[in-house]
Parts: structure tokens; sequence; C-alpha cells
């Protein structure tokens, strides 16, 4: 049985927010998005009268963080710029309930999807102001988060 398996681009995508546990999500836009990643932490443990290698103990799953980018959104054009800014500023935000990144295919549907919840900002930050260049203003947001679920949509 021949099994024929192709490389997945990876240039279109979309972000959902779900801003609170009702569900509501907001689609947004995004340049780039990394760190969707989980890395193993580790333990080593030395054998009494073994010297000939020392064991490696696995012990709990380390997450992220997820960089996002994005050309720079006015407060009140964007819920997710209205959080960051309240919480950069004001000191206050609440954890958005559920980010949803999906790979879509040529017709615009998901593909696959990783789902990462608990979320909340680490950093924003703003590209450089350039007056010798016509660039696209991008802001970049690091955000933590507890859990990376990735999930295949049949």
């Amino acid at each position: 049985m021949a099994v024929s398996a192709y490389q997945t681009m990876n240039f279109h995508f979309r972000v959902q927010f779900s801003f609170d546990m009702s569900g509501t999500s907001v689609d947004i836009h995004f340049q780039s998005v990394t760190g969707m990643d989980s890395t193993l932490e580790t333990e080593p443990l030395k054998e009494g009268g073994e010297n000939l290698f020392t064991h490696v103990l696995p012990l709990r799953r380390k997450f992220g963080p997820l960089v996002l980018k994005r050309g720079l959104l006015m407060p009140g054009d964007s819920a997710l710029t209205d959080q960051l800014k309240a919480a950069f500023q004001n000191d206050t935000f609440t954890p958005f309930a559920l980010v949803t990144i999906h790979l879509l295919d040529e017709n615009h549907q998901s593909m696959v999807h990783w789902q990462v919840d608990n979320v909340w900002p680490l950093s924003w930050k703003i590209g450089e102001l350039n007056a010798m260049e016509g660039a696209v203003l991008i802001e970049t947001m690091e955000l933590n988060y507890n859990h990376l679920v990735y999930t295949k949509i049949s």
C-alpha cells in the first residue's frame, strides 16, 4: 500500500482569541506566529554503583511563549489591542480563555489547529520608527500559556 504524504504549506493561517469562557471569539490576522512548542524538563539521576552513565528522568512539560506579529492597530480598532493596553498601562488583565491557531487550505478551511489555553501577555513591543523606510509598523506580542493541543481536522 503506497502512502502519499504532502508537505504542509505554512503561509495561510488564522488566529482566534476567545476573550472569555462564553465562547465569544475574535478573528485576528497576523504576519507570523511562533512559539508553538513544548519541551520536557528532565532531571539527571546518578545510580549508586553505576559509573558508566547517568539516568535522565522526564519531569514536566514547558510551553511557549507564543510570539505573534502584525501591523499595529489602534486602540478601539482591535479587542486584542484594548486587552494589551489595559494589561500594560493599567495593570489589569484577564487571561484569554483560549487561543486557536488554524492552518488553512486553499479553500480557507482549517486543516489542523493548535489550541493554547490560560493565555496572558508577557510583553508587547512596537517596531522601530524609521523615517528612512516606508514600512508597516509591526507590533510584537509574547503570550504565556499553560497547555498546547495539536489537532488534525478530519
